[in-house]
Formats: structure tokens, sequence, C-alpha cells
């Protein structure tokens, strides 16, 4: 899988482990629950996201991740992931500079809270704090 990783496409990848893209297919469901296609876009995500974490901008983290632009990216992080690329940048809940304190602005009327959430406790991209009890 590690051609995979690398980028390499399914047919090839297929080619150098001796197995038809089929064959390939049937193992990477059994191994991974998903196709040899979703799982080189979990590996290329999963790349991503630690440049992400690592504080390098969203359009150098999809340069660098072999996405096509920024836009990709965040296509990818949105369907993969569930949320937008910017909560994996450090510094903020969203990925924005912010000079006023969470919440502010029409995100926190967009935003559906969940029941029995404090409304304006925490972002919502943020983890809820776990209980050490």
């Amino acid at each position: 899988m590690a051609a995979l990783d690398a980028g390499h496409p399914v047919a090839a990848t297929a080619d150098e482990l001796g197995l038809s893209a089929r064959q390939l297919h049937r193992r990477a469901l059994t191994a991974f629950g998903y196709g040899p296609k979703t799982l080189a876009r979990v590996l290329r995500l999963q790349r991503a996201l630690a440049l992400a974490r690592a504080g390098t901008s969203l359009a150098e983290t999809a340069v660098r991740s072999g996405y096509a632009d920024q836009a990709h990216l965040a296509r990818d992080v949105r369907e993969l992931a569930g949320v937008p690329p910017a909560s994996y940048s450090p510094g903020t809940a969203s990925g924005a500079k912010r000079s006023t304190p969470w919440p502010s602005g029409s995100l926190t009327t967009a935003y559906r809270w969940p029941q029995g959430a404090s409304q304006g406790l925490r972002s919502p991209w943020q983890p809820a704090p776990v209980n050490s009890s």
C-alpha cells in the first residue's frame, strides 16, 4: 500500500503487487473496509492534515500533498473528515485570525447546537472536555 500512499494509480499498484485491479480492490475491502482509491484519498488526507497541524498554510498543504488546488483539498477534508479544513489550522477554532472571542458573527446562528449543549461555551469544532473521573 506504500505505492498508493506515494500517489501511484490503482492499476499501477496492482501490477506492482502482481494482482489484478479487481483482486486489489477485494483485498483492500477486506483489510480496510473500502477500496484502494478511497484508501489513497485517506492516505493523502492524512499527509495533508499532518502538514496543516504543523502550521503549513492550506494552499501550500494542498500543493505538497498532491491536491490540484486548495479547493480540492477542502472538498476532500469535508467529504472524508466531515469538518472544514480550517479546523485543522493551529491557533484558532475556525482557522481565521480572530480579534474577538468565540462566538461572534453569523456562525453562532447558522450552527445548529446539539440538544442539551450550552451555547456560547466552546467552538463547535473544538473537542468537548474530557471528564477525568
